[in-house]
């Protein structure tokens, strides 16, 4: 008897114990939150900080902390997906970039958008802005944005 449940147990212990399928990864929320401490040290003169979570064949996932306003930018063939994990912004999508130059293949960057929407986020908020579609994140003075930024090559 002692011996069937020890080879029960393991029959079903082996299984759990196994590594996770290739391409697999999983960031636990309370990771995530310390992001917000973990980056707010490493801004740049634009005062935000980036990290590359994780790379794929048509996406990588990444992290980021901003405590100003960040440049227009369009991306030609990459969408974003933003999830909101701290903080709140407003993201203004759509229109035309002010003053866009090619900063790399495929992206712009310039000053302002004209004509866009402007959309509230907060955490907990996901947006999804399609390829070859301006956007630009504004923050107001003394508020912060931490997000995870899922950049998917169409």
């Amino acid at each position: 008897m002692k011996a069937l449940f020890v080879s029960m147990s393991m029959a079903i212990a082996v299984p759990l114990m196994a590594a996770d399928p290739p391409g697999f990864a999983h960031w636990p929320a309370a990771a995530l939150k310390g992001f917000e401490r973990k980056l707010a040290p490493k801004m740049n003169e634009k005062k935000v900080a980036v990290e590359d979570l994780a790379k794929y064949d048509k996406h990588l996932v990444m992290v980021a902390h901003r405590e100003g306003s960040g440049e227009s930018e369009v991306h030609e063939s990459v969408a974003d997906v933003f999830v909101v994990e701290s903080g709140e912004a407003t993201l203004v999508v759509g229109g035309k970039v002010v003053g866009g130059k090619p900063t790399g293949p495929g992206e712009i960057r310039g000053t302002a958008i004209e004509g866009g929407v402007k959309k509230k986020l907060g955490a907990g908020d996901i947006a999804h802005i399609p390829a070859n579609t301006p956007h630009q994140v504004l923050l107001e003075p003394g508020k912060q944005l931490t997000y995870v930024i899922v950049k998917v090559t169409e």
